[in-house]
């Protein structure tokens, strides 16, 4: 769990929620599994270590469902980015 999150689930940073939002055609998305996203702050470090991954069009964290849906241009590399969340704090536990 990401040092930030308190152990009642409340966020104590007030990190600004990054949204990207970009069509295109020949797009894929996919939703993985994801432990560990209490907060805001989860949401936040998840989006930006996801979204520097190459071929990635966009990352929508649905922190309270355990979600991560990531938008790339073709098929998604899910060790990359099992490796991306990894790196943020979190675990990927498989494709949703």
């Amino acid at each position: 769990m990401s040092s930030c999150c308190t152990p009642d689930g409340s966020c104590s940073t007030n990190a600004g929620e990054a949204t990207t939002a970009t069509a295109v055609a020949d797009s894929t998305a996919t939703v993985y599994a994801v432990t560990g996203m209490t907060c805001g702050h989860c949401k936040t470090a998840i989006t930006t270590s996801v979204s520097a991954l190459e071929g990635v069009i966009s990352v929508d964290v649905d922190v309270a469902g355990g979600l991560v849906t990531v938008t790339t241009g073709g098929e998604p590399d899910d060790a990359a980015i099992a490796a991306a969340v990894d790196d943020a704090g979190y675990e990927l536990t498989g494709r949703a």
